[in-house]
């Protein structure tokens, strides 16, 4: 990846694989546009004890974000699933981490959107995608959802929202990413990729 190629930050927590699954789907959404690259990124487990147990580069999958990863991003897509209606853990624990970023306005006017994973229909996909947004809006990001010009979310009888896309697991977890599903995370891709764009040059002409 080139230093001055703008990218997506896709970054998410997956626990049994549908949501790295949909932060690949949304990957490549991003990589369809051209003029602009998608990183993704994965965060640690959070544990119990009270000393660190994970090595620093996962064994696989996406490695381990950073606060660069976020500083610099054009955009973000934040994906986890759902825990009580909000975001896991760990994936919070990083987020509660960029209070450095926050005083620096470093993601103000930076487009922003998010992705999740339930294992029933009503367990919280919404009220999970809102509560991820908070943060984001604090930031000073833009949100964007999936507009209803996307006709698969009309389609969709599983996962998919205008608030962002979701899956459906099933109570085993063992549910695949349908075609709907995927093709609402292909287009929410591509639609954050086009917003960055613009809004990458809106900033540098600003400065």
């Amino acid at each position: 990846m080139s230093e001055m190629t703008p990218y997506v930050l896709v970054l998410y927590y997956s626990r049994s694989g549908a949501t790295a699954t949909m932060a690949q789907q949304i990957a490549a959404g991003v990589e369809s546009v051209p003029g602009i690259q998608a990183r993704l990124r994965t965060v640690a487990p959070v544990s119990t004890t009270c000393e660190a147990v994970e090595p620093e580069i996962p064994a696989e999958g996406a490695v381990y974000a950073d606060l660069d990863d976020l500083r610099n991003c054009s955009a973000l897509a934040l994906g986890s699933p759902t825990r009580f209606g909000n975001m896991a853990a760990p994936l919070k624990y990083f987020i509660d981490s960029t209070s450095s970023l926050w005083m620096n306005g470093a993601l103000i006017d930076k487009p922003a959107t998010a992705f999740t994973s339930t294992s029933s229909l009503h367990g919280g996909q919404e009220s999970t995608l809102l509560t991820m947004l908070v943060p984001l809006l604090h930031h000073g990001m833009v949100y964007a959802g999936v507009p209803y010009s996307e006709t698969t979310l009309l389609e969709t009888r599983t996962g998919g929202t205008p608030y962002g896309s979701s899956h459906l697991a099933g109570t085993r977890s063992d549910r695949s990413v349908d075609e709907h599903e995927r093709a609402l995370c292909v287009a929410q891709g591509k639609r954050l990729a086009r917003l960055a764009l613009a809004l990458h040059a809106m900033r540098e002409e600003a400065l």
